[in-house]
């Protein structure tokens, strides 16, 4: 069994308005998603990201989003694939500078917001994410949604020559499907951390999700997202982590 990475998102600061608790979170994950401009950041709290990233051992990757800063990045915009893959392939080129200038590199890519969810439901936007990534790097995984059924996504990245990686939520709701549970339905954002961690040791150790329909659900992880923009989040990432190593050492 193969524990699943944790990742967060970072960087996502702007100017002197302060957002999340990277410095706290930082030391406790696998990889990070940072903020390349488009839905937040500046080119300077992207460099300091970077730099907490390298100074801790952690795995910094690009978090790309709608041209959207007023809505953070959650709001569907009305991009053609091929905007969308260049818009991608622009926020890349951004932070791979950075990144170059701090002695590390991109490890792989995650869209952020309304793009991620997007290009969950459309095949034609997600293709063009992953042709912007070929584009760049071949190797570079693609971080998407895991759901009930992966089997589609693996083929269009099998016809692109991409990697994907699939994520899962440590604390949000799913519906029947496996997707996310929209934020603008009760519940759909869990804050009980003990039933943050249970649901990180259930995924993590392929146990079923009871889903919104009543449903049981199983997702398969290659990285497990956590949040850290509060110190009862803060606490839970630390318990998250101890439960996966605790699974890790567990005898087969």
């Amino acid at each position: 069994m193969t524990i699943p990475l944790l990742n967060a998102d970072m960087g996502e600061s702007f100017g002197p308005w302060v957002m999340g608790l990277d410095d706290q979170v930082m030391p406790h994950v696998d990889l990070a998603n940072v903020a390349c401009g488009f839905h937040a950041s500046d080119p300077h709290v992207m460099r300091r990201t970077v730099r907490l990233a390298v100074a801790h051992g952690v795995r910094v990757g690009a978090h790309p989003a709608y041209p959207d800063l007023m809505g953070f990045g959650r709001r569907s915009m009305a991009c053609s694939p091929a905007e969308v893959e260049d818009l991608v392939l622009y926020q890349l080129g951004a932070l791979a500078g950075i990144c170059e200038a701090e002695g590390t590199r991109l490890h792989y890519v995650k869209p952020h917001g309304a793009l991620y969810n997007d290009m969950a439901r459309d095949p034609e936007l997600l293709a063009a994410v992953m042709r912007a990534v070929r584009a760049y790097d071949p190797g570079l995984p693609v971080m998407t949604m895991a759901t009930r059924d992966d089997a589609p996504v693996r083929r269009l990245a099998g016809e692109l020559g991409v990697t994907p990686w699939f994520e899962a939520f440590a604390d949000r709701a799913y519906d029947g499907a496996g997707r996310l549970v929209s934020r603008r339905e009760p519940g759909a954002v869990h804050h009980d951390p003990e039933a943050i961690v249970d649901q990180a040791r259930r995924i993590a150790s392929g146990l079923p999700l009871t889903a919104s329909d009543g449903s049981e659900l199983r997702l398969e992880a290659d990285t497990l997202c956590v949040h850290g923009d509060n110190p009862e989040s803060i606490a839970a990432v630390k318990a998250i982590r101890q439960a996966l190593a605790e699974i890790d050492g567990a005898p087969s």
